[in-house]
């Protein structure tokens, strides 16, 4: 079985790891009640998307 020679440092530890941190999601204001919508998405306080009623 192969068995690592070497301890893995904190940091090559943490730069292998550096891809995996979550983004954020583009968040838009709905123009008909205002609320925080994500982009491409239906409105889910008043059902709009695009200004017009889904």
């Amino acid at each position: 079985m192969a068995v690592p020679k070497r301890k893995t440092s904190k940091s090559k530890r943490n730069m292998r790891r550096a891809h995996d941190g979550l983004t954020m999601a583009n968040v838009q204001i709905c123009t008909n009640c205002g609320e925080a919508v994500r982009s491409h998405h239906a409105c889910g306080h008043c059902g709009t998307y695009k200004d017009r009623q889904i």
